[in-house]
């Protein structure tokens, strides 16, 4: 089944919704649009954190931002006329965010968690695939890259831990 095309950029204009969900734009790319949107995060977190760089109150944005997430996420599903339209991307960017905010400083460890991240974005193990599969809604959008995120922090802190005990 082919996936459909991405809306054109006037779309963004006509709800606040859409220009969110579609990550400011980062979704319309016309290759590999989910990875366009977690460069984009990856590109925005340091402005991002320099205007929130109390831990708490980054924390509690992101939170907000998943919220808001859920609804833009439905809105722009229901207008584009597919749940998970490919253009979404705000899906991939606040949880993206949340793993750069949980990452050992230095961008080998940023790389690292970008491929992850990109890597259980694609596999969708569980719960991600029943996410992906079962729930679809703006929740179910947001969930399977927020679990995507839980596997990346996991491994990342994996990978921490061995290399610290080995030196």
């Amino acid at each position: 089944m082919a996936k459909p095309p991405a809306p054109p950029l006037s779309f963004l204009l006509r709800h606040p919704a859409h220009l969110i969900a579609c990550g400011f734009g980062s979704g319309l790319a016309p290759f590999a649009p989910g990875t366009a949107g977690t460069l984009f995060a990856w590109l925005s977190y340091p402005n991002l954190r320099g205007w929130f760089p109390d831990d708490t109150t980054f924390a509690v944005l992101l939170l907000l931002f998943f919220a808001v997430g859920v609804t833009a996420c439905q809105i722009t599903g229901r207008n584009l006329g597919v749940v998970d339209h490919g253009s979404i991307v705000w899906d991939e960017i606040v949880p993206f965010w949340a793993v750069l905010f949980l990452t050992p400083a230095g961008w080998l460890w940023q790389l690292g968690a970008f491929l992850w991240f990109r890597f259980y974005d694609i596999v969708k193990p569980a719960p991600a695939d029943y996410f992906d599969s079962k729930v679809k809604n703006g929740l179910g959008v947001m969930m399977d890259d927020a679990v995507a995120a839980g596997y990346t922090v996991l491994t990342l802190a994996i990978c921490k831990a061995l290399i610290e005990r080995m030196y």
